[in-house]
């Protein structure tokens, strides 16, 4: 009897320990971690597509929801549509040529030796299109700010 008494009363302790402990744990916030790394770590990647303009300048942060990869992603799209317009055949498939030889788009235009109106309208195009991502990437540090 004495045994079914202890057994009895060790289980009632440990349901009333979980009890007492487990809505803590659950409640418990995790560690906010700086979202700004102190240390840069570069990141080599091989050019394995074969678009026009693969982009290794800018960077999807991972801390970026899929919306914001999503609309980053699309004002690339919509630069390097607008930049493709601009330029005519040749130039284009000297671009990819560069890009696939390893240069980011900035690299590559600059090797095209662009025409002063081509590069002011190239220039333009990618001035607005930094903008952009600078307003998505301050929307979500404004976000994360707020929280």
């Amino acid at each position: 009897m004495a045994v079914h008494l202890i057994k009895r009363i060790s289980i009632l302790a440990s349901i009333c320990a979980y009890v007492i402990l487990i809505p803590g744990i659950a409640l418990a916030e995790p560690v906010h971690i700086n979202s700004i790394p102190s240390i840069i770590i570069a990141q080599s990647q091989k050019n394995t597509d074969y678009s026009l303009f693969w982009d290794t300048n800018i960077g999807t942060h991972s801390m970026n929801t899929p919306q914001q990869q999503q609309q980053l992603q699309a004002a690339r799209q919509r630069r390097n549509r607008d930049i493709g317009a601009v330029l005519n055949t040749s130039q284009r498939a000297k671009l990819a040529e560069n890009m696939r030889s390893g240069d980011n788009i900035n690299q590559g235009l600059k090797k095209l030796n662009l025409p002063s109106e081509q590069k002011e309208l190239i220039d333009t195009i990618l001035e607005l299109a930094n903008l952009k991502m600078q307003a998505i990437s301050s929307r979500y540090s404004l976000e994360i700010r707020q929280d």
